[in-house]
């Protein structure tokens, strides 16, 4: 297969050699496509002995997906497909967590496209500042972790505060969670953003999938760079 291999469906044009560049599944962003674009696809891409992660999913789209006998598999709070085995959970371990309930579906996210990608993922839900003591009474959980996701809304001062406390990188994913003044998530990314704490990086609002990614990226240099001496 050379390094550009893809195979053109007329309305999209599939890129067959992500996986050997990057070492990652491909993925694919389901909003905007009809159902059976999206059916045909991942039939594609299963033609091709390929495992691939949906995201943003809609009901609709997997049920037409599940009609078609593919054999995916569909989680309604993250609105994440998967097709085909995930990658086998050797990179090392991913602990994310969130400042309330709220945060759930995108921690979610989050949590279902490290594991997919080969982490071994846990999770540590509603610790916000809030109530400060629910993190600090799992905090040697959650420093036992390789990379740490920090999803949460409202003034985003989690990640910051989490940041603070541990050796491990953190990815900052702020939410849309919140009242009128978190302008839809645009405050808890400005706080993110602007956190003093060192070893803090952020993406996108409600981007969990991005965090997911990052945090297997992050995994697998190390790895690398540990099997190489």
């Amino acid at each position: 297969m050379s390094g550009d291999a893809a195979e053109d469906l007329g309305f999209a044009r599939l890129d067959l050699a992500r996986p050997r560049r990057t070492g990652m599944a491909e993925t694919v962003y389901c909003p905007g496509k009809t159902c059976a674009q999206l059916v045909a696809i991942l039939r594609a891409f299963a033609k091709a002995g390929q495992s691939v992660l949906g995201t943003r999913c809609s009901a609709e789209q997997a049920a037409a997906v599940d009609e078609a006998g593919l054999g995916a598999e569909y989680d309604a709070p993250s609105r994440v497909l998967t097709l085909g085995p995930p990658a086998p959970p050797t990179l090392g371990r991913v602990i994310v967590l969130t400042g309330g309930t709220a945060d759930v579906p995108v921690a979610e996210e989050a949590t279902r496209t490290a594991a997919f990608l080969g982490a071994e993922v846990g999770r540590c839900f509603d610790v916000g500042v809030a109530g400060l003591h629910r993190l600090l009474s799992r905090l040697d959980e959650v420093r036992a972790a390789d990379v740490i996701i920090v999803v949460a809304g409202m003034e985003g001062a989690l990640g910051s505060v989490v940041a603070g406390l541990v050796e491990a990188p953190v990815i900052a994913v702020p939410t849309s969670v919140g009242y009128g003044a978190s302008f839809q998530g645009l405050a808890p990314l400005l706080s993110m953003l602007n956190a003093c704490a060192e070893g803090l990086s952020v993406v996108n609002i409600d981007n969990g999938f991005g965090a997911g990614v990052m945090a297997c990226r992050i995994l697998r240099l190390a790895q690398r760079k540990a099997n190489h001496g």
